[in-house]
């Protein structure tokens, strides 16, 4: 039987991919840059950090700017976006074994580019630690954004991803199910009918709305302004997540997390700035930031729901001008991943 892990159990690394001049930072990198510096500084300070370049005078360059690099891991490849919450393994356990699942990525239902993402998990496999590790492709379109797991065999997701055809077309919501079951090891799939926030082009992923902090609270993004072109919408999911249950048949604890004033691009696209989109590692949690007067209300409802962990406030405004955030930027991977 396998198990698909939830994020707060014990990890060996977290990955990320820098961005570089010819990405689609190149018009702010520098602010960019700043935030993953800050990021990989706090990440690589409580665990191994795992960082894709594009060569070795890119990884010098992201060295210089780093404080401590003992816990750091270059890997040298190609990325279209660096999104790698969509394109990177999942790992499941199986008889306690780890496998590292390549599902296949499709550029957010072919949206964008995608080919070198979509090759990125064989690459890694060549390199240090993913080399020996045990690696199961699946011909299934499934980005790791679109699914929240506690670790207990309950899946959260939103329909408006998984079941959109530009996904894996023709499969029923049925079918989708059976695959997570085989693939994954869940046995609940908690589904939500949510639209995607704007400026998020994932339609509707799960870690920008609702993300299990354990096995009984869930955290979710919701609006205080009724005014916000969210409130209904975000409002009807708060009662969709009311009704659900856990596998006792008790509610599950709720923890409003209201969004930050709207953040606009300069061609007035508002940006998906949300705090639901945070991350998770050992000992502590990582929480986007937009310096809003919201931020300071988030993080302590937080503190609540993590009393085991740091909650380190994390500046992610640069973040969201490529309509991600911090949770879409890394990928986690458990104790044991790597099979030492």
């Amino acid at each position: 039987m396998k198990r698909f892990p939830a994020e707060w159990e014990k990890q060996s690394a977290v990955l990320i991919a820098w961005p570089h001049a010819t990405g689609d930072f190149s018009n702010r990198l520098e602010a960019v840059e700043k935030t993953y510096r800050f990021i990989a500084d706090k990440i690589s300070h409580f665990q191994r950090l795992i960082v894709v370049c594009c060569d070795y005078r890119h990884q010098q360059h992201i060295q210089g700017m780093l404080n401590n690099i003992r816990h750091i891991d270059f890997i040298h490849a190609k990325v279209n976006d660096i999104w790698v919450r969509d394109s990177v393994f999942l790992t499941v356990f199986a008889e306690d074994q780890a496998q590292l699942l390549n599902f296949r990525f499709n550029g957010w239902g072919g949206k964008y580019p995608y080919a070198d993402d979509d090759a990125l998990n064989h690459t890694l496999l060549k390199f240090s630690p993913f080399k020996g590790a045990a690696c199961v492709d699946i011909d299934f379109i499934l980005e790791g954004g679109s699914v929240e797991s506690d670790g207990e065999g309950t899946l959260l997701t939103t329909r408006q991803c998984l079941l959109n055809p530009n996904r894996n077309k023709g499969l029923t919501q049925a079918a989708i199910e059976q695959k997570l079951h085989h693939h994954l090891g869940v046995n609940r799939v908690l589904w939500l009918d949510q639209p995607n926030l704007s400026g998020d082009d994932t339609d509707a992923h799960i870690d920008t709305l609702a993300r299990f902090c354990s096995r009984d609270t869930i955290a979710y993004t919701t609006s205080n302004d009724p005014s916000d072109a969210h409130f209904d919408s975000l409002k009807n999911m708060e009662a969709q997540l009311q009704v659900l249950r856990m596998n006792n048949n008790e509610s599950y604890r709720l923890v409003a997390l209201p969004m930050p004033q709207a953040i606009y691009d300069e061609a007035g696209q508002r940006l998906p700035a949300n705090y639901a989109n945070f991350l998770i590692i050992n000992q502590a949690v990582m929480v986007p930031v937009y310096d809003d007067p919201m931020d300071e209300l988030v993080l302590q409802r937080l503190v609540d729901c993590f009393p085991r962990h740091k909650i380190i406030a994390t500046p992610c405004s640069p973040l969201v001008h490529q309509y991600g955030s911090l949770h879409c930027m890394t990928m986690q991977f458990p104790e044991g991943a790597f099979g030492r």
